[in-house]
């Protein structure tokens, strides 16, 4: 482009000069006439080298600009690219980002209580257990994630505040990897559901206001460490079973034992609402270990029959137990109860509950142990995933004891008025 610039300028010059060449007079006509001529083609030179130099000026600046405007169009490239490079990462990641979000989900449970207790040791008057006073029983918190529709992990922890211990703990009830290949056989990994106290709480409906009666009487464990089989069978799903493989301490002690507990369940729905459930239990509770040897097997026989609707709930459970808490004494014990239960709406959002429970403790070592529990209340829907009741409750407990003499049978009777809640969401 420049040498073109310059090229045509040296040809208009020389055009010029030819020109004036030409119009110059013969070699006959007079020297001053020769003179002024020749001042005048000098004169129009300086002024075509002046006409060049500025031309040559434009056509420098005329590259500069050029290169500039390609350096800018350069660097509007790399930013253009660069942004979109950054778009897309950041595309990518919000894209990362929502999926974790839509397959991650949030939840919890809340039991909490603010009564009057007024219990008494028919040896020592009145204890410490007595008063007002508020507790959060339990407080679940749930974090759910779903790797894909057949693998999924759960962390759920557990807080609780009972007024009468001054305490509070906070520890994990459930952490398991699933998977879920049918509806019939879902696999887990870890702390999670044990396959009888959680089936019968989901049925009994009122686990806010007690525990079940196992659970209660501490003849079984809610979740504990190990391998969890279970599902419904069939389209209508009229079969459902569970079996664990565990531990046998609990879900607070994942520690070690020497071998491992089974428990199982199987139920049976002949009809939409109805229930009936068989289940056992067979192990060392984890306190066999490398070092200590068991005397004895714990053993636990179950059966519940209910029946739970939105109408009405009533149902029955039933437990016998061998050597439950005698797994390294050399001696032998057994021990049965049954719990009835039922429920009934009276109006809108408004429904009538009790239940009655009663155990023989021990059977063979000591006939006076026993546990006789009942409780009656009104339970308000206060909205979706929120109740509340107004419940009194009852427990008497007996065993034989030989201090202070004479031996004779000692009782702790209880009784507990006030508000119980749940909240769920």
């Amino acid at each position: 482009m420049r040498s073109k610039l310059i090229a045509v300028a040296i040809a208009a010059g020389l055009g010029v000069t030819s020109f004036t060449a030409a119009a110059a007079p013969a070699k006959h006509e007079k020297t001053t006439t020769t003179a002024t001529t020749q001042a005048t083609s000098n004169a129009e030179i300086e002024l075509l080298k002046a006409q060049l130099a500025a031309l040559q000026a434009k056509v420098d600046s005329l590259e500069q600009r050029t290169d500039a405007q390609s350096d800018i169009n350069v660097s509007n490239g790399q930013a253009v690219e660069k942004a979109t490079t950054i778009t897309a990462a950041t595309d990518t990641k919000v894209a990362a980002l929502e999926k974790a979000i839509n397959n991650t989900s949030l939840s919890g449970k809340m039991y909490f209580d603010f009564t009057n207790i007024n219990q008494k040791n028919s040896d020592t008057g009145k204890t410490n257990a007595s008063g007002t006073g508020l507790d959060v029983k339990r407080f679940y918190l749930s974090v759910d994630h779903k790797f894909n529709d057949i693998w999924s992990a759960n962390l759920t922890t557990d807080f609780n505040y009972v007024s009468s211990d001054g305490e509070t703990n906070l520890f994990v009830k459930k952490a398991y990897v699933q998977g879920k290949f049918d509806q019939a056989a879902v696999f887990r990994v870890g702390s999670a559901d044990m396959p009888w106290i959680p089936f019968v709480e989901n049925v009994y409906g009122f686990r806010y206001v007690e525990n079940t009666l196992i659970d209660r009487l501490h003849y079984g464990n809610s979740a504990d460490w190990g391998l969890h089989l279970g599902g419904d069978v069939g389209a209508s799903k009229s079969l459902n079973y569970a079996v664990s493989v565990v531990n046998g301490n609990g879900y607070k002690n994942p520690s070690r034992s020497k071998g491992v507990d089974v428990e199982g369940r199987v139920g049976f729905v002949p009809f939409e609402g109805m229930i009936v459930a068989l289940g056992g239990y067979s192990g060392h509770l984890g306190k066999e270990t490398q070092t200590v040897s068991a005397q004895n097997t714990a053993q636990r026989g179950d059966l519940m029959v209910a029946y739970a609707s939105k109408a009405l709930r009533l149902g029955a459970e039933y437990f016998t137990a061998k050597d439950w808490n005698n797994v390294l004494s050399p001696l032998s014990d057994k021990a049965d109860g049954y719990s009835v239960w039922g429920s009934v709406p009276v109006a809108d959002n408004v429904s009538l509950f009790a239940r009655y429970d009663s155990a023989k403790l021990s059977k063979d070592l000591d006939r006076n142990a026993k546990d006789t529990y009942y409780n009656a209340g009104v339970q308000f829907d206060i909205t979706k995933g929120f109740q509340l009741a107004v419940v009194y409750k009852h427990e008497k407990g007996d065993k034989s004891v030989t201090s202070p003499a004479p031996p004779h049978i000692q009782n702790v009777k209880t009784d507990e008025i006030g508000v119980f809640g749940q909240v769920a969401f």
